[in-house]
C-alpha cells in the first residue's frame, strides 16, 4: 500500500493568494513571504504613492509581474499559453508547474461584496499525480496523472476569464521544450507560410502598382500626341 503524499498546502489568508501560489508550488513554506513581494512591487514601481502592482491597503491582491519577479529569483520563468493552442501540445515532463488566474468573488468575513477580484492557483505535480493546491480549498484537490491533467486544463480554459501560465526553469524557456517537438515545428511552418503569402501579396501588389503606371504613361503620352496633332492644324 503507498503512503499519501507529504504536501505542504497553504491557505488563504487575506488577498495573499499569490504568496500562497508561489509557496505550493514551490512546497515550501518561507520560499517568500509578504515583505519579499511587497519588496518586488516597490523595485517594479518605485517612488509612487499608490502602487499598481497590489492593493491600495496592502493586503496583497499582487498581479502578474509580481509573481513573475518572484519566479525569476529562483532562476524560473512564467509563460502565458495561449487558449487558442491544445494543452496536449505542453511536455509535462519540463514542467514545473502551472499558476491558473481565474475570477473570485470578494468575501467581508460572511458577507459576499458585488466585486470581482483575480485569483492565482497553483497546480503542479507531486510524486506523480497532478494536484490542485488552491488556497482557498481545504485540502489539495487530486487531479490525476498527466492525461488527467491535459483534460483539467482544456476544461478550465473553455472559460474565457481564466488563463494559465506555464512555469518553467529559465533553460527550459530560452529552448522552448515546454512544448512538443512537432508543436514548435508546426508553429515555425505556419510562420514561414505567412512570411511567404506576405511577401507575395506584396509583389502581387507592386506588379499591380507598376501595370497602373504604366497605364497611366500611355494615356499621358496619347494625350500629349492628340494635343500636338490638333495644334499642328
Amino acid at each position: 500500500m503507498t503512503s499519501k503524499p507529504q504536501i505542504y498546502h497553504e491557505k488563504q489568508v487575506k488577498e495573499l493568494c499569490a504568496l500562497h501560489a508561489l509557496n505550493n508550488l514551490f512546497q515550501t513554506r518561507n520560499t517568500f513571504s509578504k515583505s519579499d513581494l511587497d519588496t518586488i512591487c516597490r523595485s517594479l514601481s518605485p517612488n509612487v504613492w499608490i502602487n499598481p502592482h497590489r492593493s491600495m491597503l496592502g493586503f496583497g491582491n499582487y498581479d502578474i509581474n509580481v509573481i513573475m519577479a518572484a519566479l525569476q529569483k529562483q532562476g524560473c520563468e512564467a509563460i502565458w499559453f495561449d487558449k487558442r493552442k491544445d494543452p496536449g501540445c505542453l511536455d509535462l515532463s519540463n514542467i514545473c508547474g502551472f499558476i491558473l488566474n481565474v475570477p473570485s468573488d470578494y468575501k467581508l468575513g460572511f458577507v459576499m461584496l458585488p466585486i470581482r477580484r483575480r485569483h492565482w492557483i497553483t497546480i503542479r505535480q507531486i510524486q506523480g499525480n497532478f494536484y490542485n493546491l488552491d488556497s482557498k480549498l481545504d485540502s489539495p484537490l487530486l487531479i490525476g496523472r498527466g492525461s488527467d491533467l491535459i483534460s483539467y486544463l482544456k476544461e478550465q480554459l473553455d472559460c474565457k476569464e481564466k488563463e494559465l501560465f506555464v512555469v518553467v526553469s529559465k533553460e527550459v524557456e530560452e529552448k522552448q521544450l515546454w512544448m512538443h517537438q512537432y508543436t514548435i515545428n508546426r508553429v515555425q511552418e505556419v510562420h514561414i507560410k505567412e512570411s511567404l503569402t506576405n511577401c507575395l501579396s506584396i509583389d502581387s501588389i507592386n506588379s499591380e502598382n507598376e501595370y497602373r503606371n504604366r497605364d497611366a504613361e500611355v494615356l499621358r503620352l496619347n494625350e500629349v500626341r492628340n494635343c500636338i496633332t490638333e495644334n499642328s492644324f
